[in-house]
Formats: structure tokens, C-alpha cells, sequence
């Protein structure tokens, strides 16, 4: 347990960037990719800031595209650290999209991504603690205290499941799939 605690103010970042041609696909939407690599990019800046140490991603929990980034839109991508472990963060991302002529803006993506502190020889190293001033601080820390236990019991429910052929034969009947 570290004895330095940090706000989420201390450590949020905000970009924001036009979407060009460049980024979108053929039908002139921003490849998911794209966006993918700006949450990844976002999310270490802001546990790097959180740590004062080199991040690196653990895993993405949660990516939900809610509308489609027009090439000329203006992205902005907000992370917070919304928790912390040992020597791990969770940070939430949100991404809004503006068009610029209208000044119309729509949420586009909410993502929790998990970074890992690491020192100069690559071992991860504690990160400060979670000064939780809000009650949208308390909020956000207790959601990823339950998200992370769904998370844990799905993966053990998911491990001890053991299909056999009758039981994916007898599941698979309800699916668009033929078996050959």
C-alpha cells in the first residue's frame, strides 16, 4: 500500500484531434482501429501520469462504439484513473465527436482499459493511491470494484464449463451455423 495518494484531476488527460481521410474506411467512417489506438495511447498518458512510471496495457474491458466518427469531426478523448491496485489502474476513457460546422456533439465510445506500472528493469512497481474526494470518484472506484468481480466470475464459471459435443451440437441449434 503506498502512502502517496493522488486525485483523478491529477492525472486526467484530454486530447482532442480532427479525423481525416486517412482514418476512415470506405465508406468514410473512422476504422474502430483507429479510435482503438487513441484509447490505448490516452490510457497510458494518463497512468503514466497517475504512476510516474512507464505503463503498459493489461487488458481492454470494455468497448462499446455507440455511434459511428465522420471524417472532418473533431475527437476528444477524456481518461481518468477510476481505480487502483497494487501496482495497476484502471482508467476510463470516453470519446466524444463534435461536428465542427454544427457544433453538434455525440458520445462515441466508453472504454476501461487496465495499465500496469512498470520500472526501469521492466517489474511492475507500486502506484499511488486513489484520493477519492467525489461522489462521482466513489462511484466510478466502487463500478470497477464490481466489474472486476463479474469479470473473475465469469472467467471461473467459463473454466469450469465443460462442453462436450452432445452439449455444442444441442447449443448450437439455436444459431445461424450448419454443421458439416
Amino acid at each position: 500500500m503506498s502512502n502517496i495518494f493522488k486525485t483523478p484531476e491529477e492525472s486526467r488527460v484530454v486530447i482532442s484531434m480532427l479525423m481525416l481521410p486517412s482514418h476512415a474506411n470506405f465508406s468514410g467512417k473512422i476504422h474502430g482501429g483507429h479510435i482503438l489506438s487513441l484509447i490505448d495511447q490516452i490510457a497510458f498518458a494518463c497512468a503514466s501520469k497517475h504512476s510516474n512510471n512507464y505503463c503498459v496495457t493489461a487488458s481492454v474491458d470494455v468497448v462499446d462504439f455507440l455511434a459511428p466518427i465522420e471524417v472532418g469531426e473533431m475527437v476528444t478523448l477524456k481518461a481518468t484513473v477510476n481505480y487502483v491496485g497494487n501496482t495497476s489502474m484502471v482508467v476510463g476513457i470516453r470519446v466524444d465527436a463534435e461536428d465542427i460546422k454544427s457544433g453538434t456533439k455525440k458520445h462515441c465510445n466508453s472504454s476501461y482499459v487496465t495499465m500496469v506500472a512498470k520500472d526501469d528493469e521492466g517489474k511492475t512497481i507500486a502506484v499511488p493511491g486513489l484520493k477519492l474526494s467525489s461522489d462521482t470518484h466513489i462511484r466510478r472506484f466502487a463500478r470497477e470494484i464490481r466489474r472486476k468481480s463479474i469479470k473473475r466470475n465469469s472467467s471461473k464459471e467459463m473454466k469450469a464449463t465443460n462442453f462436450n459435443a452432445e452439449e455444442f451440437v444441442e447449443l448450437l441449434k439455436d444459431y445461424n451455423v450448419e454443421l458439416g
